[in-house]
Parts: structure tokens; C-alpha cells; sequence
């Protein structure tokens, strides 16, 4: 798009801009991701727009007690994906499309990268029945932007030991969370352009200023002329 001195676009763009409206973050468990929630939304809402914070499983009273029976009741891997999808689609048509249509952005604590990276690849559940289940519960609707907390598992670990109990995901040993990492790796090659990758190694305030540097630039470059 051409601007002039006048800071008016002289062309259209022959590329169609999408709003950044659904932001979701990812990451194994102990990443840091949920720390930086509050300062996006802050963010977002000194841009003026609403803000919905959410998280998956979870959301509505029905996903968070679906949310409860996954992360501490023994249950096989399809169970496990059935109850996750589930949930999310409570999510998807009781908070996310409303909020979406309203115009309001949402800030959600995980979504369907999470059921590839835990079911598909931590569990080694078929990554075939988990792309139907994604089609069947939200069809089309993806996130318009990723924030992948990349973080070397044995460092997640050693930072949730610090501070909580494990659920039934978080005592997993570091082979699984290895393979965890690495379908979020795979589930990112296979949709670059949604994915932003955030070095989560880093001390909080660095990642806290390429998480906002990552947001300013995706929004700047969605909403045409600087």
C-alpha cells in the first residue's frame, strides 16, 4: 500500500488484511505463556478494543468441568481427545464466536495446537482422528495469530516443580514433553504464517517485550497504513 505525505492511502492493497482479533498462546507447561496474558490485554485494551480472556480446556462452567476430569482422572488417549474437543466446542460457540463477532479481540490460553501437541504428540494419538475431530468442533475458525512459548522442557520442569503440584499432564517425565514440543513444531510448519515463535528461555521482561514487539508489528501490519 503507497502512503503519502498525508498519511492517506493513495492505492488499495491487492492483499486482503485480516483483523487480529483471535490471539491464542501456546507452549508445554511451565513455558511462562499464561504471564503474559494480563500484558496483551492491557495491551489491546489501551488500543481502545474489549478484551475476553479465556483458556482450554475451560471457559464455561461445562469446559472447566470437563477441564477438571482431564487433567486428573486416568482416561486413554481418545477419551482424552474426545473430552478436550468437547469442551472446546462448548468454548467455540458460548465465548469465542460471540466475542469474535462483536468485534472484541480474545486472548485464549491454548486451543486446538494444544490437543496435537499433548494428544498427538505427548500421547502418540492419531494425528488423522484429531484433523476430524478439529473439522467437525471448529471447521474454518483457526487463530489469526500464535504466540508459540518455546522452552527447552528440562526448563519448564524445573520451573513448575518451583511452584505447584503436577496435574496429570505436568508429571509426565521429559520424553513426552519432548514430543510435545515437537508437534507444536510440526503443527507451525504446517501454518507458518499464523505462527509467531517466542524464545520463552529468556528472563520474563525480554519475553514480555518480544511478545508485545511480535504484537504491535502483526497489528500494525493487519490495519494498513502505519
Amino acid at each position: 500500500m503507497l502512503c503519502g505525505g498525508t498519511r492517506k492511502c493513495l492505492l488499495p492493497d491487492p492483499s486482503p488484511r485480516t483483523p487480529i482479533l483471535f490471539i491464542t498462546l501456546e507452549g508445554i507447561d511451565g513455558a511462562g505463556k499464561s504471564t503474559h496474558l494480563n500484558s496483551l490485554a492491557h495491551w489491546w485494551r489501551d488500543q481502545g478494543r474489549e478484551v475476553v480472556l479465556t483458556r482450554e480446556p475451560g471457559g464455561t462452567p461445562l469446559a472447566e468441568r470437563l477441564r477438571d476430569l482431564v487433567l486428573h482422572e486416568p482416561m486413554d488417549a481418545l477419551t482424552e481427545s474426545l473430552l478436550v474437543f468437547a469442551a472446546r466446542r462448548e468454548h467455540v460457540l458460548q465465548v469465542i464466536e460471540p466475542a469474535l463477532a462483536r468485534g472484541a479481540v480474545v486472548l485464549c490460553d491454548r486451543f486446538s495446537d494444544a490437543s496435537f501437541a499433548y494428544q498427538g504428540g505427548g500421547r502418540g494419538f492419531d494425528w488423522g482422528v484429531l484433523l476430524q475431530l478439529e473439522q467437525w468442533v471448529h471447521g474454518q475458525r483457526q487463530p489469526d495469530l500464535t504466540l508459540w512459548f518455546d522452552v527447552p522442557p528440562e526448563v519448564a520442569q524445573a520451573r513448575r516443580a518451583a511452584v505447584r503440584q503436577p496435574d496429570r499432564f505436568e508429571a509426565q517425565d521429559a520424553d513426552f514433553f519432548h514430543r510435545v514440543r515437537a508437534a507444536y513444531e510440526r503443527r507451525r510448519a504446517a501454518d507458518p504464517a499464523r505462527f509467531e515463535r517466542i524464545d520463552a528461555h529468556a528472563a520474563p521482561e525480554l519475553v514480555g517485550q518480544q511478545v508485545l514487539s511480535v504484537m504491535a508489528a502483526r497489528a500494525a501490519a493487519a490495519g494498513g497504513c502505519p
